[in-house]
């Protein structure tokens, strides 16, 4: 059996599951998530765990049972404790500032402003002054898939540094040009 596929989740008080027809909906203090489980795999609930088997062998199901059970898991913690990932500004000028709540506008070195619409379900927060932004949610995949889509707005550039990161992001600059020393 998969590693990751046969551990079972633990189940927080507070958070109840619901199995209907291929579909797990789990509702918590902060919310609920909903998805569709794939053809050969099967959770079942018992006492305050969520066990996840598999009908076959075959390679594919294999590779989905543990897939099935990530999921499953992350969607428990999201909606028990919820998600936060960190990004960090850097850069002269180069800052981010709430337009309403569901809008960021940063100025990023570029002659324009840019506008992001942030996806239902994720917040933003700001610190030291729009150079250090907070987006926190219950799904794991869409905060994973947003906090990405900002960084591509200005990547780090790989001499100065200057651009958006994560948080936990390290960096390794290249040396600049040493011709015309001598």
């Amino acid at each position: 059996m998969s590693r990751i596929g046969r551990k079972p989740i633990k189940v927080p008080n507070g958070v109840k599951i619901g199995l209907k027809n291929g579909v797990v909906e789990i509702e918590g203090g902060k919310g609920k998530l909903t998805w569709d489980m794939p053809e050969g795999v099967n959770a079942k609930l018992e006492e305050e765990t969520l066990i996840v088997d598999r009908d076959s062998d075959e390679k594919e199901i294999k590779a989905l049972h543990g897939l099935t059970r990530a999921v499953l898991s992350n969607m428990v913690t999201g909606v028990s404790e919820g998600f936060s990932r960190t990004l960090e500004i850097v850069g002269v000028g180069y800052r981010a500032e709430s337009l309403g709540s569901s809008q960021i506008k940063f100025n990023l070195g570029y002659s324009n402003p840019i506008e992001f619409t942030i996806p239902q379900g994720i917040s933003a927060e700001f610190e030291e002054r729009g150079t250090r932004l907070i987006l926190k949610g219950i799904d794991k995949q869409v905060l994973g898939q947003t906090a990405a889509r900002i960084r591509e707005l200005r990547p780090p550039d790989s001499y100065k540094g200057k651009g958006i990161r994560y948080s936990t992001e390290k960096l390794k600059l290249k040396p600049g040009k040493s011709g015309g020393k001598g």
